[in-house]
């Protein structure tokens, strides 16, 4: 475990939410965290969720005779490695700017001796507003870190950047600013720069009617994580995307599709490609035909099972392994297995005739969960990785990819 600590704090807004998984994943990642909810914020969560899950005092009052008793807020601003503020809102921020100091939260960022980031979070026309990107420029100018928000569909219906970023990318900025960890912004010199990388990820959905689908358990994290790698090492990253609760990660170009057909389709579009990773969890069959109105499958009087009929579906890892034309260098298929996991990666290496497999065993809480356990299996020999959070599987794939190219940079196409 670390002994780093960041002083967190939240301000108010719909993203604030969040903050209680960044508390949680953090704690994954051995960083502790003291936290500060402003009064805003407290709209959105509560000092007692935060306090349950960071295990420390949560402070909310900047005149509190028991906590300046306890911790004086000079002291509370100068106690953590890092302070955070995420999410960063535009009247924080602007306080922050200003060298505003009216509330506990404002009165800690100008008393602070620590380094500071600043995860903003707010509607498009906030985040591009003159006013807030002035403000932006004075708090870099003053030696803030502030991350670019993500660009996505918002709360209130409209699109653009001003989401708040995944939280994995969140915590993997705060490690690299304590300076403890191989994550995903750590790859010095952008190493796959001029790459062209595609990813698969998530489910497929094949409609057995307009309102059901035959599908599988797949989050699509470990996918999303490869993809976010992939580009913090400097690739163009395209992203083919079955149905997830996913933000894209920032600057990867995300292709979403439902059925495995069209995931097909959308493959051999964004060829040419230098790597190929192929992560999703592609169904293998799908109803040969699909009813036009929903199926009514318990009718009264009908005692008679439907019987369901079943075509095979496209595979996409063999086809791009066999292609002759626009052939990724580096193909890289997962093999998700409940058993006998490395013995049926190696005969799918074979099989599929791609480069490498990584291989890991389903049958606990890997789909839809947030760590994994695998083994990376090419054609000379087999990697056995220790169980982590799926971001850093996804990091070392990608230092992994990395130093393939470097060791034979004849391999990299130029696909621009």
């Amino acid at each position: 475990m670390s002994d780093k600590r960041i002083l967190l704090i939240i301000a108010g807004g719909i993203a604030a939410y969040k903050s209680l998984e960044l508390i949680r994943e953090l704690s994954r990642r051995g960083i502790n965290s003291r936290c500060i909810v402003t009064r805003s914020g407290q709209e959105f969560v509560t000092p007692l969720s935060v306090s349950a899950l960071s295990g420390e005092k949560c402070f909310t009052q900047l005149f509190d005779l028991d906590d300046e008793a306890e911790m004086g807020h000079i002291e509370l601003s100068r106690s953590a490695d890092l302070v955070v503020v995420c999410p960063a809102t535009a009247d924080l921020m602007a306080k922050a700017a200003g060298g505003l100091a009216n509330d506990l939260a404002s009165t800690t960022l100008l008393a602070t001796d620590k380094p500071v980031l600043m995860v903003p979070a707010m509607n498009v026309r906030m985040w591009q507003h003159a006013a807030t990107q002035r403000n932006v420029t004075t708090l870099c100018s003053d030696g803030v870190t502030v991350m670019d928000p993500d660009e996505g569909m918002m709360a209130c219906g409209e699109f653009g950047p001003g989401r708040l970023p995944q939280v994995a990318t969140i915590a993997a900025q705060i490690e690299a600013m304590l300076g403890q960890s191989s994550d995903l912004l750590e790859f010095g010199g952008k190493p796959l720069a001029g790459c062209h990388a595609l990813v698969t990820a998530g489910p497929t959905r094949e409609p057995l009617d307009p309102v059901r689908f035959l599908s599988n358990h797949s989050s699509g994290r470990q996918g999303y994580a490869i993809a976010d790698a992939l580009a913090a090492a400097g690739a163009r990253v395209t992203l083919v995307s079955g149905p997830v609760s996913l933000d894209c990660p920032r600057g990867v170009d995300l292709v979403p599709i439902e059925t495995a057909r069209e995931m097909m389709t959308a493959c051999e579009t964004a060829l040419p490609a230098d790597v190929f990773v192929a992560v999703a969890a592609v169904a293998d069959w799908r109803p040969s035909r699909a009813a036009a109105k929903k199926m009514k499958l318990k009718e009264a009087g009908n005692a008679v099972h439907p019987a369901l009929e079943l075509s095979e579906n496209p595979d996409i890892l063999a086809t791009l392994s066999r292609k002759k034309k626009n052939r990724p260098s580096l193909i890289i298929g997962f093999a998700a297995e409940t058993h006998d996991v490395e013995t049926l990666a190696q005969a799918k290496l074979k099989r599929k005739r791609c480069d490498w497999i990584v291989a890991n065993d389903v049958s606990g809480d890997v789909m839809g969960g947030l760590h994994n356990e695998v083994s990376l299996v090419t054609r000379s020999g087999i990697e056995h990785w220790d169980r982590m959070d799926k971001a850093k599987v996804a990091v070392r794939l990608v230092q992994r990819i990395a130093d393939k190219f470097g060791r034979d940079s004849a391999d990299i196409i130029a696909a621009e």
